[in-house]
């Protein structure tokens, strides 16, 4: 059972992600990209290779080609040629012959191990001729065709977010360019009377708008087309008009503020008019008042209006929905186990996303601890962390030297 929540009716973040995944599915619409521009892209089909790599049996390294069983005779052979990357030997290796070989270089025919040359001697009488100090077995020192990729072989599977690892895997089986989903189109709006842009001169009650900055940010590395309809006034006249525009032109609707529970907190009313509600409020901290549904075209996502709040949010709720509609095979963030250098206050009823810096000591032992003020609307607390000291919904305090779950900011790359 889980523990009450400190709220009555916030769903569980678990919960919460099961009802998105159970409703979303992926866009339509694909794309042709040339490998240069593709990093970071989301594959739409299975790539197939249409080669073997390596294409032939090539040399592990620079040393000479040989017949295996030749060395079990004798440890001296004839030198009858060179095998250069790019330049194979033409001939035939005979028994008591050996060719000089570079890595990469095509495997003679009639040869079957390759030597290093550090385990060689050259001998000037008779000249031409090779003496081996090691005797090797056959397929010793050689990249067999196909070892990397078999022809035919799924090189890549359809959703596989592109990395350059990728590029270069797709590159080396002759793919110059992929098929991807086209970009989503996510809308961005702030709401709240109280917000002015930076560059302004703030009046009495005013405060700088501040989300937009890192949620546009984050979409751009995610891969999205962004289009930013800025800070609009809490009226519901003016929401409105802001978000039938934005479902017109997007997939996904993304606003920040007016979802609490305020007189002027107009974003719920706007959603139910237009669309509909699939769950409203998570057992998250900080980020309770998320809100989750459809409008007439787009999704909806309504995060918090606190920075701290706007930020975990789109980090644990917004990305995965990302991930859905683009078809990305899901990708499950990294999560550590910590021990804590001091005491950690918590509450039961809430998944807890605290701020936190980790360390390693010597023994690569790792050692965490929360970073100063944990309050909503500290975003310095998450500027100065490298992690999310993550505690489980019904879990209470932590005591010093207890172990705990850290997530790594790094592992939430996008």
């Amino acid at each position: 059972m889980i523990a009450s929540c400190d709220t009555p009716g916030l769903l569980p973040l678990s919960q919460a992600l099961d009802k998105m995944r159970d409703v979303i599915s992926a866009i339509s619409g694909q794309e042709q990209c040339e490998l240069m521009q593709a990093n970071g892209r989301i594959l739409a089909k299975d790539v197939i290779s249409a080669v073997n790599v390596p294409p032939s049996d090539n040399s592990a390294m620079d040393g000479y080609a040989m017949i295996a069983a030749d060395l079990q005779q004798t440890d001296t052979l004839e030198l009858v040629g060179t095998a250069f990357a790019g330049i194979p030997y033409s001939g035939t290796v005979q028994s008591g012959q050996c060719v000089r070989i570079m890595t990469g270089a095509v495997i003679p025919i009639g040869a079957d191990a390759v030597v290093m040359q550090e385990n060689t001697v050259t001998l000037n009488e008779p000249a031409k001729h090779i003496q081996f100090t090691q005797f090797p077995k056959v397929g010793n020192s050689i990249r067999n065709a196909g070892e990397d990729i078999r022809q035919g072989a799924v090189v890549l599977r359809a959703g596989t977010r592109l990395k350059p690892a990728h590029l270069s895997l797709l590159a080396s089986v002759g793919v110059p360019r992929v098929s991807v989903v086209r970009k989503i189109k996510v809308g961005l709006i702030a709401t709240g009377d109280e917000l002015v842009s930076p560059g302004n001169t703030l009046q009495s009650g005013q405060i700088f708008e501040s989300n937009r900055y890192a949620l546009h940010a984050m979409l751009e590395a995610f891969g999205a087309h962004v289009i930013d309809f800025g800070i609009v006034e809490d009226k519901l006249g003016s929401l409105q008009r802001t978000f039938e525009k934005a479902d017109e032109q997007c997939d996904l609707v993304l606003s920040c503020g007016g979802v609490s529970v305020g007189d002027a907190d107009y974003v719920k009313d706007v959603l139910q008019s237009l669309g509909e509600v699939n769950f409203w409020k998570v057992a998250i901290k900080p980020g309770k008042p998320f809100a989750f549904g459809k409008l007439a075209n787009a999704w909806f996502c309504g995060l918090p209006g606190n920075p701290v709040s706007s930020y975990v949010t789109f980090e644990q709720l917004v990305k995965p929905v990302l991930e859905m509609l683009s078809g990305q095979i899901p990708n499950a963030p990294l999560i550590l186990a910590a021990t804590a250098d001091c005491d950690i206050r918590k509450v039961p009823g809430r998944a807890d996303y605290q701020r936190g810096i980790y360390r390693v000591d010597e023994t690569g032992q790792l050692f965490v601890s929360p970073n100063g003020k944990q309050g909503s609307g500290v975003m310095s607390s998450i500027a100065h962390a490298n992690c999310y000291i993550v505690l489980a919904q019904d879990a209470g305090s932590v005591a010093q030297g207890s172990t705990v779950h850290i997530q790594p900011f790094t592992s939430l790359a996008y």
